[in-house]
């Protein structure tokens, strides 16, 4: 039993050694660090990067606060506590692209369009709903908020 236990240490032992030389000869070692520490400006930079991808915001990388819509290729995003909605304007009538309640909230009501106003209200499992309602102004989705 006592060779059993000291053959599987050795094994044991083997692998794992094994295991890192392998990983040490790819240039990664055991957390897959590359060995490069990005600089605060190439964090940044990346950080800007995911954000237009992911808001479609302007490359100047301002991002719109919570609450202020910003201009995307399929329409407006207009972003709240309890979610988000996409709207566009074709002349005077409003269309709800697409909606998507915050964590912890859900999709109550949704008046989508066309029309001349639009709503949607997100309802959050404990406390006062948010509640848009989204009309065209110059052909560009403008946002009431309720309560």
């Amino acid at each position: 039993m006592k060779r059993l236990v000291l053959a599987w240490v050795a094994a044991a032992v083997a692998a794992t050694g094994a295991a890192v030389a392998v990983l040490a000869l790819l240039g990664t070692g055991l957390t897959g660090d590359s060995g490069h520490v990005l600089s605060p400006a190439e964090v940044r930079a990346a950080l800007n990067t995911a954000t237009q991808r992911a808001t479609g915001t302007p490359a100047d990388g301002a991002t719109p606060a919570s609450g202020t819509p910003s201009q995307t290729a399929q329409g407006k995003l207009i972003r709240t506590p309890g979610g988000t909605v996409i709207a566009s304007c074709a002349g005077d009538l409003v269309t709800l692209r697409s909606w998507s309640p915050a964590q912890n909230y859900s999709v109550d009501h949704v008046e989508p369009g066309p029309a001349r106003r639009a709503k949607v209200e997100f309802e959050p499992e404990e406390g006062v709903d948010v509640e848009l309602e989204i009309a065209c102004s110059d052909g560009l989705p403008v946002t009431r908020f309720g309560s």
